[in-house]
C-alpha cells in the first residue's frame, strides 16, 4: 500500500481495489486506518478507536444521503480500525481555488456555502472545514471527506464553531480572496439552509470576536 496522507490520529492509504477485495474491480481505493496511541490505555485506545471509527463511517452515509458528495465506504473494519472508501479522483480545493476566475471561484464557493448547510440542516458538524478536506473533480463537483472529527450535533453554537473555523482555514490557506470568498459561501449557506441560517452565521461572528480584538476592515464577513 502507498502510504497518501500521515495524520495525527490516522493513516491514509492507496490500494488497487483487486488487492483489498480479491475480486473483480476497477480503480483504487483509500484505506484510512485509525492507529493505535500507545500514551493511553489500551481498552480506552481501543473502544475510542472502535467508536470513532464506526462515526466516521456513519457521517460519510449520512452525508451522502444529505445531498453532499462524500466518499463512497465499501468496508468498515472495526477490528483493525479501518475504513476502506471510494479513491475519488480530483484535486484539493487547496490547490484550485485562488486559480479560478472570480466568477468561477464564487460559484464554488456558493457551492460550498450550498453543502455545509446540508450536512448542519441534518444534525451533522463537518469538525474539519478546510480547502484540503475538500476535493474538486473534474465534473464539477466539491466531495466533503475526512469526518474524522465530525460529530451529530444541532446546536447553533456547534454549527457556529464550524463556519467560524472555515473561516479561519480560508485566512489561513487563501488569506487574498479569504473576503470574496466566506462572503460567497454564507450566500450558498443562506439560500440552502434557509430561516435560522442568520442566527448560526451570527454566532459564528461572535465566535470570532470571542478574546481579541477584530479589526474595521474584519467586521464585513456577514
Amino acid at each position: 500500500m502507498a502510504l497518501m496522507k500521515k495524520g495525527a490520529e490516522a493513516n491514509l492509504y492507496l490500494e488497487s481495489f483487486v488487492r483489498v477485495f480479491h475480486h473483480a474491480g476497477g480503480g483504487k481505493v483509500v484505506i484510512k486506518h485509525r492507529v493505535s496511541k500507545r500514551y493511553r490505555v489500551s481498552e480506552i485506545d481501543n473502544q475510542l478507536r472502535d467508536s470513532r471509527t464506526a462515526l466516521e463511517a456513519k457521517l460519510f452515509s449520512d452525508a451522502k444521503r444529505a445531498g453532499v458528495p462524500t466518499p463512497l465506504v465499501y468496508e468498515v473494519d472495526r477490528t483493525n480500525m479501518r475504513i476502506v472508501m471510494e479513491f475519488v479522483r480530483g484535486q484539493q480545493v487547496k490547490f484550485v481555488l485562488e486559480k479560478l476566475r472570480p466568477k468561477t471561484r464564487r460559484n464554488i464557493c456558493r457551492l460550498i456555502g450550498r453543502q455545509i448547510a446540508r450536512v448542519h440542516r441534518v444534525g451533522i458538524i463537518h469538525g474539519d472545514l478546510t480547502t484540503s478536506n475538500m476535493i474538486f473533480t473534474e465534473n464539477g463537483k466539491v466531495y466533503f471527506v475526512d469526518f474524522g472529527l465530525g460529530e451529530y450535533n444541532s446546536s447553533v453554537e456547534a454549527r457556529g464553531v464550524d463556519l467560524h473555523l472555515f473561516r479561519r482555514a480560508l485566512q489561513s490557506t487563501h488569506f487574498r480572496i479569504t473576503d470574496e470568498a466566506y462572503r460567497a459561501v454564507l450566500s450558498g449557506y443562506r439560500r440552502e439552509f434557509g430561516r435560522g441560517a442568520d442566527e448560526v452565521i451570527k454566532r459564528a461572528r461572535e465566535i470570532g470576536l470571542r478574546g481579541r480584538y477584530v479589526q474595521k476592515e474584519e467586521r464585513a464577513w456577514h
